[in-house]
């Protein structure tokens, strides 16, 4: 039996980069000796095991082969004579596909430590195209890696565009393609995600929503990018590079979504995109199996972004309705997480970046404001029921009204 570091943990190391898990690969073993040397297993597509004391995850060699369509038309073979070489082909990319020994010595059959250092994500071998997903987990690896100068080597560009074209994407499992969403978009350089995706012609696939947004045009004097996909992915950027917060990341993304639904002789002017966005979300948020959270802060910032945009100007009972919108009273946190969301959206425009963007934060002093209402006093007062609630709204604006006489 013999045991070798793989994939993350190798690269990582020699990319100078801290370790977040370490993944081993067991060569010339089979279940019942590891169980024997105090293995726990777990999985069930093939044996995973969990170290007796470490708890990191040990997998026996195994090919694949392709037997169906989509992620899980696969059957796999981990018979104790698979050797690491075996193992480390069926890997994606040639530089997760390296090892190092017990005594620290690189095995690196595919040349990846070469392609790491000519900054370069290139597939391990014909077989890359057998799993759909991973043209997305391409996508996701140039997110990470862009900041470091990666860029796709171009006969796997040429790959992953056959593979979208192929029409195999259609057959990926929702849950898989959320999961890998979701880590893209709190990488380094989300937007990089969704270039790839476009660039192969995958996006179309995958978000057709976000994919049609990319040529829809917007007025120069307040978009100076004009593009509305470029505009997204800008916004999308500027929000990761402040908060690592999936639910806002998710927001950022989503919020112009309506623009793509723009009747054409009305361009570049989008009156209504906001609720037209808004109500796209429930249907795409189930078809894409997103969690509730992050699906819901998306609606809402979709619905009322612009109103944030606006709130020097907005009567005090528009503020107080839209904080009761966004369910500020009984979720204190969702007003930063709206607002930053809302800031993204305005810094996502070029030249954008030299101006100050003060509604957020009186955003969330409208809220704070509104906060100090409390409905003890009015129950003293005798009031019951919903009196007691038009007796607080009434409070909340009063304080409102005050707190704008004191903005410039």
């Amino acid at each position: 039996m013999q045991i070798y570091l793989v994939g993350g943990a190798v690269r990582d190391k020699l990319l100078g980069m801290p370790t977040q898990d370490r993944d081993w690969v067991v060569v010339g073993s089979h279940p019942d000796q590891l169980k024997a040397l105090g293995y726990q297993q777990v999985g069930a597509d093939f044996p995973v095991f969990l170290h007796p004391v470490s708890k990191e995850e040990y997998a026996l060699a195994r090919t694949e082969r392709k037997t169906g369509q989509g992620y899980q038309g696969f059957s796999v073979d981990f018979d104790s004579r698979v050797t690491l070489v075996e193992d480390l082909a069926r890997r994606d990319l040639t530089i997760n596909a390296m090892a190092e020994d017990e005594q620290g010595q690189l095995i690196d059959p595919f040349n990846g430590q070469a392609d790491l250092n000519n900054r370069r994500l290139r597939h391990v071998s014909p077989a890359f195209r057998e799993d759909p997903l991973r043209v997305l987990r391409i996508a996701r690896f140039a997110a990470r890696f862009q900041h470091l100068g990666f860029s796709i080597a171009e006969d796997t560009q040429h790959l992953l565009t056959s593979m979208a074209e192929s029409g195999e994407l259609t057959h990926l499992v929702a849950e898989r393609v959320w999961t890998e969403m979701a880590r893209a978009l709190t990488e380094t350089t989300p937007s990089e995600f969704f270039k790839v995706l476009k660039r192969a012609n995958a996006l179309k696939t995958i978000f057709p929503e976000l994919d049609r947004l990319f040529g829809v045009p917007q007025t120069m004097r307040w978009h100076p990018e004009v593009d509305t996909g470029i505009h997204t992915l800008k916004a999308l950027d500027w929000a990761r590079s402040h908060s690592a917060d999936l639910d806002v990341l998710l927001a950022t993304l989503c919020h112009d979504l309506g623009k793509g639904l723009t009747a054409t002789h009305i361009l570049p002017s989008h009156r209504g995109h906001e609720q037209l966005g808004a109500n796209l979300l429930p249907a795409i948020a189930q078809r894409m199996k997103w969690p509730n959270g992050p699906a819901q802060l998306a609606e809402i910032v979709a619905r009322y972004h612009t109103l944030c945009h606006t709130l020097t100007e907005l009567r005090p009972a528009t503020i107080l309705g839209l904080l009761k919108n966004l369910n500020a009273f009984r979720q204190p946190a969702r007003v930063e997480q709206f607002a930053l969301a809302c800031r993204a959206d305005f810094y996502g425009r070029s030249g954008f970046e030299q101006f100050d963007y003060p509604q957020s934060a009186l955003l969330i002093a409208c809220a704070s404001a509104c906060a100090t209402v409390q409905a003890t006093p009015f129950v003293k007062q005798g009031l019951t029921g919903r009196a007691i609630g038009e007796a607080m709204d009434q409070a909340r604006i009063e304080a409102l009204t005050q707190l704008k006489r004191s903005w410039p």
